[in-house]
């Protein structure tokens, strides 16, 4: 998948960006497609279901409070880089809170979030994967 992120910038042409300039915000606007990418993609495996059965799996999975504890497992495992990632995206301030989640709770997603979209936007989607099956044993 590493090359899929290169082939996508060189066909559209993208530049190369800093993305330790991005804020934190902006990182977890592009982790949270990923993240919702990769719970779609595992669910998808499960076979063919409804549509409504699907969006049921995955938003049990999607919401601020999995997340968190999910991040609580990630945590101890996050290098250096990642951990400074991390406490960015937890000190920022949204714009918006999710209505059934704890203001915690939000902070860790949004957390985790801008965690997964710093690694995609690395290519370190390995890494991603790694993360996630230590956040959803």
């Amino acid at each position: 998948m590493e090359e899929s992120l290169t082939y996508l910038k060189e066909q559209f042409r993208l530049a190369d960006v800093d993305i330790r300039t991005y804020s934190p915000l902006a990182l977890a606007y592009i982790g949270d497609s990923i993240y919702d990418l990769l719970i779609r993609t595992m669910i998808m495996s499960e076979g063919n279901m409804p549509v409504q059965r699907l969006h049921q799996k995955s938003s049990s999975l999607v919401k601020a409070q999995k997340q968190s504890e999910m991040m609580g497992k990630i945590y101890p495992h996050l290098t250096g880089e990642e951990e400074r990632v991390y406490k960015r995206g937890k000190n920022a301030k949204p714009h918006t809170t999710a209505k059934n989640a704890s203001l915690s709770d939000y902070h860790k997603a949004t957390a985790l979030e801008a965690v997964l979209g710093y690694l995609y936007l690395s290519g370190n989607i390995k890494r991603i994967v790694d993360l996630m099956k230590i956040g959803l044993e």
